[in-house]
């Protein structure tokens, strides 16, 4: 694998952990209370951003080694399967069980960007900042995998 598709990675992975580290204190705050709407607004963007930060990694992968970026209504959905599957060019890049975690992510980031704000459910959106920081964990470990 080229050193500058590397370096690309390793940028949009520091961008990443960059993000968990602005937002520390609200992950903080939510361990003491209940986030009201004003913090599961922050929250949902944080997930927002989260997956926008994957989807930037993938595309790099699909665009450079692939040689090929999905396009259309299920582009999203498409290019994260395109992440679990290995090709004539590369391995897998995510695992099956990551895969399916990551589709959580997915959604929620779909329907953050289609909804208000006081739409958002704790119930629902709790599950996935619990694991935030693990499945980012397991990211970071298998592209790390991928790229050396």
């Amino acid at each position: 694998m080229d050193n500058l598709i590397k370096e690309q990675i390793r940028f949009k992975i520091n961008d990443i952990d960059k993000l968990f580290l602005e937002y520390d204190l609200i992950f903080k705050k939510i361990e003491m209370q209940t986030p009201d709407l004003f913090d599961m607004t922050i929250l949902g963007s944080v997930l927002h951003s989260f997956y926008n930060g994957l989807e930037n990694i993938f595309e790099i992968i699909a665009k450079n080694i692939d040689g090929i970026v999905p396009n259309g209504n299920k582009s999203h959905q498409e290019l994260l399967h395109q992440m679990a599957s290995e090709n004539s060019k590369r391995n897998e890049v995510l695992n099956e069980e990551l895969y399916l975690k990551l589709r959580e992510y997915a959604t929620f980031r779909h329907f953050y960007r289609h909804a208000y704000s006081f739409q958002l459910n704790w119930e629902k959106m709790n599950p996935l900042i619990d694991n935030l920081q693990t499945v980012w964990n397991e990211v970071k470990l298998n592209l790390e995998n991928f790229i050396n």
